[in-house]
């Protein structure tokens, strides 16, 4: 059988950084995200008697070695799951760059995930399926419900999920993905937390996060785009300074990174609100109500070094399409 989901990026409102269990990629912390609608992955999954080995393409792209085996990694827990032993050609595209810190292997695994079991024909919730797209990249588990998106820390496997707060429809916001360096990081997401404990500011931002998470939910709920933009800003520096005080100490910005912040500040005192927040990577996710997005656009082509910028409004969760990529 073949199936194929479209599954968006996300960007995380209150991040996490680290984790409890590395195998299972469980968080030292719950995050809030919204799903992106033009940074997303498209895959297509068709398992067969007739496959005799797994194979893993990127159209317009290539996969290492250590991308393929995690994706074969990914197909063996749902094989394990589905009690079939079927191998595999699996077949993805991007509209964004992966690996230079803009969520390329969350809309990853979350397609993944989706297409995997439609392809086998499991039946499964939409917990179930967090849960499973989070083994492969944690994030990936909030690209999973609709719209506005809350992963619970957990202290098990089973109870480190995600939900849907609100639907993609609740908040006309605007995610604008202003891309300054599409290569990839020299120090992936998951290489970089295995030293967060090395850190001396890593307890506090932990102390720090229950009150940021609750701050970020009665933001949307109110709708609240200035109690928003302060909490995201709050925990994206917070989050960057552990980073850079790690051992050894991780530093993903480049000066078009710390221009745009300091941009982004100007305009504000202007009248404008917007704010940023930035992942691990250079790239930077400036957020707005839809009512002043072009006007951001606008101060944006004033700024030199970027290479791109990828609009996004929030958007639906992973979910199946019939226009196959094989």
């Amino acid at each position: 059988m073949k199936a194929t989901a479209l599954a968006p990026a996300n960007i995380a409102f209150i991040k996490y950084w680290g984790k409890q269990d590395n195998e299972l990629r469980l968080p030292l912390n719950s995050s809030i995200s919204m799903n992106l609608s033009g940074a997303y992955t498209i895959t297509t999954v068709e398992f067969s008697p007739k496959v005799t080995a797994d194979s893993v393409s990127l159209l317009g792209g290539e996969f290492s070695q250590e991308e393929t085996a995690r994706v074969i990694r990914g197909l063996d827990r749902i094989r394990k799951h589905s009690g079939r032993m079927d191998r595999a050609r699996v077949v993805t595209k991007n509209t964004f760059p992966k690996g230079a810190g803009s969520a390329a292997s969350a809309s990853g695994f979350a397609a993944l995930t989706l297409s995997g079991f439609a392809a086998l024909g499991t039946a499964f919730t939409e917990r179930e399926l967090t849960v499973f797209a989070r083994m492969g990249s944690g994030s990936a588990c909030r690209s999973i419900p609709d719209g506005y998106v809350e992963w619970r820390q957990g202290k098990t496997s089973d109870d480190s999920y995600a939900v849907s707060l609100y639907p993609n429809t609740h908040w006309d916001l605007r995610d604008l993905l202003v891309i300054v360096d599409s290569r990839m990081k020299k120090i992936s997401t998951t290489e970089g937390m295995e030293t967060v404990t090395t850190s001396p500011f890593i307890s506090a931002r932990l102390r720090a996060i229950p009150s940021r998470l609750d701050r970020c939910k009665k933001a949307l709920q109110k709708k609240d785009i200035c109690a928003l933009g302060e909490v995201i800003e709050e925990d994206c520096l917070d989050m960057h300074h552990v980073m850079q005080t790690q051992v050894p100490p991780l530093t993903y910005w480049n000066d078009t990174t710390r221009m745009i912040i300091e941009a982004t500040q100007v305009w504000r005192k202007m009248g404008i609100p917007v704010y940023f927040t930035i992942d691990a990577g250079p790239n930077v996710h400036l957020i707005c109500e839809g009512k002043n997005e072009q006007l951001v656009i606008e101060k944006l082509k004033a700024l030199s070094g970027i290479e791109r910028v990828i609009q996004n409004s929030p958007a639906k969760g992973a979910h199946l399409i019939q226009e196959h990529l094989f």
